[in-house]
């Protein structure tokens, strides 16, 4: 692991976020969102990948996971006002969001700016900004929609000279992050359903046998600790 990240962090070298790249994610999600409707469906509890979790683009490459959970005693109207919660969303997610707050709200749409904090041997920081729409959408059911704008990844961070890399040319850690939640409430219980679509750098020549396994990781792991910490966070404001 620790060889893995030290590749991914300096061996490898900083790589450059390509038109092709931004384009074959655009196109994915663009299918993903047709499939999706705006409102999701809710499924079984799993972690599952779609398309086999990662793939390569030109330039780049994809990840796709979704998962699933059920709340007993949770409302539809208590996961919304959770998604909608912006400026402290680093209260449930901690410790890999670090901050949140909305830069603008205008009905059911906000603006969002994120600090990310990723630990596995090295630490890597990165600012976000999403375009969000979350939702009720008949009864006991809604969504949420959320689109990363902008992904910076930040140097030195916390220290006088922190900085943020120009945005698509850093390590590549993560470019695009699109979220889609949808939840239900059933005779069980509030059943939350999530998928990510990410985009990351492709993998070093001559090193998928080594870094392959992580990075298609990392995504899951991303997700299935999403999934828990809303699943607690519901728990805890019953």
């Amino acid at each position: 692991m620790a060889a893995v990240l030290v590749v991914l962090a300096g061996g490898a070298g900083a790589v450059r976020l390509t038109a092709e790249a931004v384009r074959a994610f655009d196109s994915y999600v663009s299918t993903v969102e047709g499939r999706l409707g705006g409102e999701g469906k809710p499924g079984a509890v799993r972690i599952e990948a779609v398309n086999g979790g990662s793939w390569a683009v030109p330039g780049g490459l994809m990840h796709h996971w979704r998962g699933a959970a059920l709340v007993r005693g949770a409302t539809a109207a208590e996961m919304l006002a959770l998604l909608r919660d912006s400026d402290h969303l680093d209260r449930y997610y901690a410790p890999e969001v670090v901050s949140s707050r909305a830069l603008k709200v205008n009905g059911d749409a906000a603006e969002i700016a994120m600090r990310f904090r990723k630990q596995k041997v090295i630490t890597v920081v990165l600012d976000a900004e999403f375009d969000t729409r979350a939702g009720l959408v008949g009864s006991g059911r809604g969504y949420s929609i959320s689109r990363s704008t902008h992904v910076w990844q930040v140097d030195r961070p916390g220290l006088a000279k922190e900085r943020r890399e120009p945005e698509g040319d850093d390590d590549g850690y993560l470019w695009r992050l699109n979220s889609y939640w949808s939840f239900a409430e059933t005779a069980e219980g509030l059943v939350i359903e999530c998928e990510a679509v990410s985009l990351t750098r492709d993998v070093p020549a001559g090193l998928g046998w080594l870094v392959n396994p992580v990075i298609q990781a990392l995504p899951r792991e991303s997700l299935e600790f999403t999934l828990k910490a809303t699943k607690k966070a519901l728990e805890v404001r019953k």
